[in-house]
């Protein structure tokens, strides 16, 4: 996370194009052998943070209260995630709006943003079928989507201010974009190992779509406000956006296909 959002301040601050990854490396303070170790290109680089909103979306389908019926609780995440000023800033929203402007001009960024967004359906779907949506199984669900973090936004905060204390110090482009999170990986760091992953809980065709409507309602308001120069907050930002889709579903067999 912290080569992300090294990668995520010098994205918005110089461009895509502009970045290299070496840049990337040297801002998070380590090594280019080390980036590579962990990501195979610029692009992927953001990919964490991309990751940590779709996985705090789905973790808060999973926490809404369990007496929601599915169409509240979906409501219930999108005012949780998408609402400025709910543990996200009205500004740093603007970033997001920034990065993923870029996933829509660059191919390869593209490519990430798009696999981020169907592995989130995926997990989406293991949720919905905790609560009993679109006929899916029930069961534990994989500690993909468990545990998440604060999410592409709140991530986003901590790269804007770092960029605003460096503009107020003088201090270059990308120094300090690791201070938030304490001293960066060293070229020594050994990858993490990867805990033995669960099995999959079932989830049927139906439950699959249940999910990618329901993602789908979010993912293109989001995409619309970024297209946008409309403010986060406003009627035409994402919650509202997201919130007008869901309702238009309102015919929707959230509980299973008849």
């Amino acid at each position: 996370m912290e080569i992300a959002r090294a990668a995520a301040g010098l994205f918005v601050r110089h461009g895509l194009r502009a970045t290299r990854a070496e840049d990337i490396a040297q801002a998070a303070g380590i090594a280019p052998r080390t980036f590579y170790r962990y990501f195979a290109t610029k692009e992927e680089a953001v990919a964490p943070l991309y990751a940590a909103g779709a996985q705090r979306w789905v973790a808060a389908v999973r926490e809404a209260p369990a007496e929601l019926p599915v169409p509240q609780a979906l409501e219930h995440a999108v005012r949780r995630t998408l609402t400025p000023g709910i543990g996200v800033s009205a500004s740093s929203w603007e970033w997001v709006r920034t990065l993923i402007r870029l996933a829509e001009t660059s191919p390869a960024l593209g490519k990430v943003w798009a696999e981020v967004c169907r592995d989130s359906e995926r997990m989406l779907a293991e949720v919905l079928g905790e609560r009993g949506a679109g006929g899916a199984g029930s069961g534990p669900v994989s500690g993909a989507g468990s545990g998440v973090g604060s999410g592409v936004a709140s991530d986003v905060d901590n790269v804007a201010a770092e960029a605003e204390a460096e503009a107020d110090a003088g201090v270059g482009a990308g120094a300090g974009a690791d201070a938030e999170a304490g001293p960066a990986v060293t070229a020594a760091a050994a990858m993490p190992a990867m805990p033995a992953m669960p099995a999959m809980p079932v989830v049927t065709a139906e439950g699959r779509f249940t999910a990618a409507v329901a993602s789908a309602a979010v993912r293109t308001a989001v995409e619309a406000w970024v297209a946008s120069e409309a403010k986060a907050n406003g009627a035409a930002g994402p919650t509202e956006l997201a919130l007008r889709n869901l309702r238009a579903l309102g015919g929707f067999p959230w509980e299973g296909q008849p």
